[in-house]
């Protein structure tokens, strides 16, 4: 007798297959991969043993016998031996175009423009920053099939909370030229909860403290039975490890008096030494810079005190980028039981005091912060493969920056406000504007400000086909649908005919690193200038309104007036015209009541004269 085979829902039908689903942590510096073996997540080692994989690649010069690439450790290698064709530091290029990549001429290989979008010019042709990050994500794939002598099914990647849609795109691309298949795109600071909060059963609200190579996320979560919520995110996508780097070497040639131009590799070799330098700091009291610039070679002292003062300005950004998140959760910082630092740029103990002093606490530094993403994303990846048995498993994050349309006078509608739990679904009914109006155009946009102009445009698309209708008789529905990956598509559907249109956003490189950080606080400081202008521009659009109502309604019925209210009306919609062109929005208002007041006879006049029309010649039965 045959036996059936009975598997858990979601399990595989084999109990003894098993997926091979990694997490991996695409960073600025550097990069790992992770999987869950034997029960626990654990970073996977390359031949050599070492799990960091260094996020730089060396393109070879084919003209000189040279074939494909380096990449890792030995590309590090050759970075000042032949800085024009290595690049590092590329997931700052991801989803931007050259003029928006802050810091872009102090790299040491040349970054041009390239149909909006930021690429890099090589020996071997000109290089996109997904071409890039997909040598890196395929080295980590093929160590990962290497380790567990199989194919990959999939792969949870992390990526910084603040990066917005384009960045998230462009990740998913480099992912798809690697050959792997994206389980889901999770933040950097909600893998290192994962990794902590089930490594220490830990339970309450926590702060994730994420300093990497290039960029800074600062979030804060609630743990519960396995329910990581995200209550709030925010940092800065434009900050990291490698500005403490730029800032040190700045002050040591600075000191030197050295003011010339330093050449490409003069420029690695001294952004190298910094490094080492910086990380030294870390453990000893004093550390010579040593580096030969302008055909001269340089020794400078720097002891902990000079790195502090010449980065200051860098981590006071970090931590007001943590109030603000404190805010915006509506938590204390008393009330945070404890500060989880992740980034290997933690490691400095000029971070760790700071965080330190202003939480009351130590921060929790007992994973290893070059690591815990990765792992925390092993164990989401686990779970999403139908490999693990915990069911309990539930992760809510968050949206940076809300999502809205542009309606009448180039003001914002939100639909899904900033930090809403993804994924997530949002719907709002509008309607058309003009009578006989066929089709509408949509404007989809990102930002905290009220107006279209001060926000960032991400599509635009057009629903056609409407039945035509009278001014705000159609009922058109627009959907915003945000996934677990925070990619956003949004469709509109006019009810009565069931037309409809839709877009799968992916924005235009475009936003600048700068906009981003700053897109909550000018929203702060600028709010009670955004309510006055969205007052003037909304009674301006109910102007509009009422006097194109009007002038409908007299070219119908005109006939209904005595010449003397007929004047009363002109006279009124020019009062009304004129106030409207002012900036005075109660006047406007006032002005709009004024005749809508004057108004209301004629239109119980119509409304009399269309229910005759309606009787007229009828039989009181058939009524």
């Amino acid at each position: 007798m045959a036996l059936l085979q009975i598997s858990e829902p979601g399990q595989s039908l084999d109990p003894h297959q098993r997926r091979v689903a990694v997490g991996i942590d695409l960073g600025t510096t550097h990069s790992l991969v992770a999987a869950v073996r034997h029960g626990v997540s654990e970073c996977l080692p390359a031949i050599d043993g070492r799990v960091i994989l260094p996020s730089v690649v060396r393109y070879l010069d084919p003209a000189q016998g040279g074939s494909g690439r380096q990449i890792g450790f030995d590309a590090l290698a050759a970075q000042v031996q032949d800085p024009a064709n290595t690049v590092s530091s590329v997931k700052r290029l991801m989803g931007r175009s050259r003029a928006q990549v802050s810091d872009v001429d102090k790299l040491s290989y040349q970054v041009v423009d390239q149909d909006g979008m930021a690429v890099i010019e090589t020996v071997a042709g000109r290089k996109t920053p997904m071409e890039v990050s997909a040598e890196i994500l395929a080295t980590l794939r093929f160590r990962a099939e290497d380790s567990f002598d199989d194919d990959l099914y999939g792969a949870v990647i992390t990526v910084p909370a603040y990066f917005d849609d384009a960045q998230r795109q462009a990740t998913k691309d480099a992912a798809q030229l690697a050959g792997i298949n994206v389980l889901r795109l999770i933040n950097e600071p909600t893998a290192a909860a994962i990794a902590y909060g089930l490594d220490n059963g830990s339970e309450g609200v926590y702060a994730i403290y994420d300093l990497g190579g290039g960029t800074f996320d600062i979030s804060i979560l609630r743990l519960t039975q396995g329910v990581f919520e995200v209550m709030a995110t925010g940092g800065d996508s434009a900050l990291g490890g490698d500005d403490y780097d730029q800032a040190l070497a700045a002050w040591v040639l600075q000191q030197q008096g050295v003011d010339a131009v330093l050449t490409a590799s003069e420029r690695a070799a001294v952004h190298a030494e910094a490094r080492r330098v910086k990380e030294a700091l870390s453990s000893s009291a004093s550390e010579t810079f040593r580096a030969s610039v302008a055909g001269r070679q340089i020794e400078q002292t720097v002891t902990p005190a000079d790195f502090e003062a010449c980065t200051a300005a860098f981590t006071a950004r970090t931590m007001t980028a943590v109030r603000k998140v404190l805010r915006d959760a509506g938590v204390d910082k008393h009330e945070v039981q404890g500060v989880v630092m992740v980034g290997g740029s933690t490691r400095m103990p000029v971070i760790r005091r700071t965080v330190g002093e202003f939480f009351g606490s130590d921060p929790l530094t007992n994973l290893n912060p070059d690591e815990v993403v990765a792992l925390g994303a092993a164990v989401q990846a686990n779970a999403l493969a139908g490999n693990s048995r915990d069911g309990d498993l539930l992760l809510l994050d968050v949206i940076p920056l809300s999502l809205g349309i542009e309606t009448m006078g180039g003001l914002v509608e939100r639909i899904v406000p900033r930090n809403s739990a993804i994924p997530t679904a949002r719907a709002q009914d509008f309607t058309t504007y003009q009578d006989g109006q066929t089709a509408l155009a949509l404007h989809v946009v990102q930002g905290e400000r009220d107006l279209v102009a001060d926000c960032r445009s991400l599509a635009r698309f057009v629903l056609r086909g409407i039945p035509p209708m009278v001014a705000g008789a159609a009922r058109i529905r627009v959907t915003f649908t945000v996934d677990a990956d925070g990619l956003l598509s949004v469709a509109a559907k006019e009810q009565g005919s069931g037309v409809e249109a839709r877009v799968d956003v992916k924005p235009a490189y475009g936003l600048s690193d700068e906009q981003i950080a700053a897109m909550l606080q000018e929203s702060f400081a600028t709010a009670q200038q955004d309510i006055q202008a969205r007052a003037l521009v909304e009674a301006r659009v109910d102007a509009d309104r009422m006097i194109a109502a009007t002038r409908t309604a007299l070219a119908a019925d005109a006939d209904l007036l005595e010449p003397a209210e007929r004047e009363q009306f002109d006279a009124l919609m020019a009062s009304l015209a004129t106030t409207a062109a002012g900036e005075d929005a109660k006047a406007i208002e006032n002005a709009t009541s004024e005749l809508a007041k004057a108004t209301e006879p004629f239109a119980a006049l119509r409304m009399n004269r269309g229910i005759q029309q309606a009787l007229s010649g009828k039989k009181l039965e058939e009524v």
